[in-house]
């Protein structure tokens, strides 16, 4: 294929990178997901040959244009580091360390894609020796389904990880993310796998000059099993979704949210720290006078060290808590061998700290340095912190007054599996504390979405306190019941209801991923000679 003739596979698979992007919030146009692949699947398959090594750069320069289009969209929030100049970066230098950030994270997951793709049509050249028709039309999908949950699940076990493709149905299709109640993101990415492949399979049989009349029909049985598959999946989602809630009085609890808005460039000093202090300790006080069983507040809302029993105890919100007799959850830091942890800090109502959580998944880059040992070396880290962040131990458990929750703290929302294992040892409710001031405000509405997506695959009421937004109260069938406004100091308070039950997914966890890979394996080595 020359020049000329590539322009225009590429102009599609760019826009459907795109349309892949706009259906993640903030933008939330979550229905193209289901065709956002189509344009990828379609050219890849159309411009590769074998044994031809260079029929595979096609293919690969496509999957990097669809990655670009999906990452670069939907991750564009990372460019709202800039200015960093409140760090004493120069201006030029946050520039250029803000398109650093955003071209990183998004080669990044562009490189899921480009594997996913030279993989797929590898394996798709040798099905065709053995397959025909139809029937290698319905193998390439499961495959392609395989492959790509199957590189989801590495690049969740990485430290940067956030974009699954299950996450552009969040929140706007709340019947559709009921199916991770079955498997976690993993049903909803097969998911849209399949619909996506179907169809594309079904052109590629349309448009095929090489198959007859007949094999029309059968293309048209393929998109009409897209469709099928669709209304089913939904349908399944909808039977989930229409289960009634249980709300048992005796296991409600009245629950106060403060969002502070405290700007970061503002908290470093010592005025700003001051305002923290006296919004968050005003704003606990009057949440406490109207009734409330505990107060939340955002991470590192009082940014001191609130192990240090002098600090603590000389501060006005400890103080306030000693008076009140209102358990608290206190975004703060830990001092701990070696650095210091990001920490929720649970209290009763006499101040005793009874449960603690360290931030488990720290943001790289940003919280730490990955092999640190080489990059530390080149890299400055963008937390204007001076010493070490310490990662807080995956096996942690967060003892409340009113028992024990399942928590995350910011990034923490990304990692599904993070927040099933709590709840498998016991959490009864879930609590996410944020500060997204870094971002643009596009992340804002993404984190909420992530959340949903916890909230239901967990079957946990949730309350996320944030510092500049969106704090808010969501139900296991993730409705938002309330969202604050972005910017502004809020306070707010609502009822949730501790919930022992266990879903599908948190009993057993990703159980699909295992499934669909002994599936494919198995299907590749009964058809396929060794090659």
């Amino acid at each position: 294929m020359n020049k000329r003739e590539l322009i225009q596979p590429l102009l599609l698979t760019a826009i459907a990178g795109v349309f892949m992007g706009i259906a993640a919030e903030p933008w939330g146009l979550w229905g193209l997901a289901w065709v956002a692949l189509v344009p990828l699947w379609v050219n890849v398959l159309s411009n590769f040959t074998l044994p031809s090594f260079t029929g595979i750069k096609t293919p690969l320069l496509l999957a990097l244009v669809w990655g670009i289009g999906y990452y670069g969209v939907a991750l564009f929030w990372i460019t709202g580091i800039h200015p960093m100049t409140w760090l004493g970066v120069p201006w030029l230098a946050s520039l250029a360390i803000t398109i650093f950030c955003w071209s990183f994270i998004t080669l990044w997951g562009s490189a899921l894609v480009i594997i996913w793709t030279g993989l797929f049509v590898i394996l798709s050249a040798k099905l065709a020796l053995r397959f025909s028709k139809i029937s290698l039309a319905l193998t390439r999908v499961l495959i392609a389904t395989v492959l790509w949950c199957g590189l989801e699940f590495l690049w969740g076990s990485t430290a940067l990880w956030w974009s699954s493709l299950s996450y552009t149905q969040s929140f706007g299709n709340l019947i559709i993310l009921h199916l991770g109640k079955i498997s976690g993101p993993t049903t909803i990415t097969a998911s849209l796998l399949i619909v996506n492949g179907l169809m594309a399979e079904g052109f590629i049989l349309n448009r095929d000059k090489y198959y007859s009349q007949t094999q029309d029909q059968k293309s048209y049985l393929l998109l009409i099993l897209a469709v099928l598959f669709f209304v089913l999946a939904h349908g399944l989602g909808l039977i989930l979704y229409s289960i009634p809630l249980q709300k048992n009085p005796e296991q409600a609890l009245k629950v106060g949210i403060i969002q502070g808005n405290i700007a970061n460039e503002v908290k470093l000093n010592y005025s700003g720290f001051l305002q923290a202090l006296n919004g968050y300790t005003t704003g606990y006080v009057t949440l406490a006078n109207q009734g409330v069983d505990f107060v939340v507040t955002p991470e590192t809302a009082l940014p001191f060290f609130w192990t240090d029993q002098n600090q603590r105890q000389n501060s006005s919100f400890y103080q306030a808590v000693l008076r009140q007799k209102v358990p608290a959850i206190v975004g703060s830091f830990a001092l701990k061998e070696g650095g210091y942890t990001n920490s929720l800090f649970s209290m009763d109502g006499d101040g005793n700290i009874i449960g603690q959580y360290d931030k488990v998944n720290l943001v790289p880059l940003g919280e730490f340095i990955p092999f640190s040992e080489i990059l530390g070396k080149f890299i400055s880290r963008l937390s204007p912190l001076e010493a070490t962040l310490i990662h807080g131990q995956p096996t942690q458990q967060f003892q409340t007054a009113f028992g024990q929750a399942t928590v995350g703290i910011c990034y923490d929302s990304a990692f599904a599996d993070h927040f099933r294992r709590q709840t498998a040892q016991g959490g009864e409710f879930l609590i996410t504390a944020s500060n997204d001031a870094y971002y643009s405000s596009a992340i804002l509405a993404q984190h909420h979405a992530l959340d949903v997506m916890r909230a239901i695959e967990n079957h946990r009421w949730t309350i996320r306190a944030t510092n500049t937004g969106y704090s808010g109260f969501i139900d296991p069938h993730g409705k938002t019941q309330w969202m604050s406004n972005k910017n502004t100091y809020q306070l707010y308070s609502d009822t949730i209801y501790r919930n022992q039950t266990q879903t599908l997914y948190v009993r057993w966890g990703d159980w699909l991923m295992p499934v669909l890979l002994i599936a494919g394996i198995t299907l590749f080595l009964l058809k396929i000679e060794p090659f």
